[in-house]
């Protein structure tokens, strides 16, 4: 009897602690619900069995999904990128203005190509002082990367002369609207980019240092490993899926804009934090960052088709995190884990 009783409130925790774990696929699966039945006695017609709803939704998670797999990196090895934004829309600028000059004198194509290498190449210089500051200099990773998002800012707005670059470039207006066999090229590039980063984290030495270093900065240092070199290279890597989101931008909207990512910083953070990493480090998925953003695009969009004011889109993302955070840390209280008074 007295085991029972003991056995009792341990199937409560880890009943809870399942539900918690889950709780990025619940949250998720409560807006699809919660929209659907909106819909349907709102306008009477479905929204999640439309293909045009399914592929905005995916259009729409594009960009916080590519700014989370940066963030994701960095998050899990215990810092935060919140230059991101204007790394994004720096790239933008360069793709387009790069673009634009060099299409009109080599062709489009080479154009484009030149485009792209500019743009990605330009993000690498704010990652690699983020980085920098932040390995070697001991640097707050918070204090660090919001110096970034200024000079990042001003640099963007300089380039394009304090205006948005419109695109003459037909090719790179296809990345940004084009089809493939009915699938968005923004989703197929967005694809290819979440693959490469799952295997980066779960399959290679560096994605084990990167979880290590989050975990236990010490003990990853007395283990030989280079912290500084792997923080380093996680930097460049978020400003690089940052110079990737600025060019898909670029093409979508036809134009290069200083400001393109600026709203997009707190939905890249969001989409990591719903998804299931812990800000103190050490945990965090590509696929809960994938949810997470595909919970954010949900809402966004799902607010724009039922005709609601987009205001209501911070306040429910806001309030998600919030949710997110308060479950996180009861998981922790219900494993035994670290809990800040």
């Amino acid at each position: 009897m007295a085991s029972a009783t003991i056995d009792k409130p341990a199937r409560w925790r880890g009943t809870l602690g399942v539900l918690a774990s889950a709780r990025a696929w619940i949250f998720l699966f409560v807006l699809l619900v919660v929209f659907e039945l909106w819909s349907q006695i709102a306008y009477g017609t479905t929204f999640v069995f439309s293909a045009f709803n399914l592929r905005s939704v995916s259009v729409f998670a594009v960009a916080p999904v590519l700014l989370g797999l940066g963030q994701t990196l960095v998050i899990i090895s215990g810092g935060i990128d919140l230059s991101v934004g204007f790394t994004m829309g720096l790239a933008a600028v360069i793709a387009a203005q790069v673009a634009n000059d060099v299409g009109a004198s080599a062709g489009v194509g080479v154009g484009l190509v030149a485009g792209i290498v500019a743009a990605l190449a330009a993000t690498l210089i704010p990652g690699w002082v983020n980085g920098l500051l932040i390995a070697r200099l001991r640097v707050p990773p918070f204090i660090g990367t919001l110096g970034m998002y200024g000079v990042a800012r001003g640099a963007a707005y300089l380039f394009s002369n304090g205006t948005t670059v419109p695109v003459n470039n037909p090719w790179l207006t296809f990345l940004g609207n084009g089809r493939i066999l009915g699938v968005p090229v923004v989703v197929i590039i967005a694809l290819i980019v979440v693959l490469l980063v799952h295997y980066l984290l779960s399959e290679t030495l560096f994605g084990q240092y990167t979880y290590a270093i989050g975990g236990n900065r010490q003990a990853t240092l007395r283990a030989g490993v280079n912290v500084r070199r792997v923080t380093i290279l996680l930097y460049m890597l978020s400003a690089l899926t940052a110079g990737v989101d600025g060019i898909l931008y670029t093409g979508r909207f036809a134009a290069g804009a200083p400001q393109a990512g600026e709203p997009l910083l707190l939905d890249s953070i969001a989409a990591v934090v719903i998804g299931g990493a812990s800000l103190f480090g050490g945990s965090g998925t590509v696929m809960g960052t994938i949810i997470g953003a595909l919970i954010i695009a949900v809402i966004q969009y799902g607010l724009v088709f039922l005709d609601v004011e987009p205001f209501w889109q911070f306040i429910a993302v806001g309030l998600v995190i919030i949710v997110s955070v308060l479950v996180d840390q009861s998981q922790k209280r219900l494993g035994g884990g670290r809990q800040d008074e």
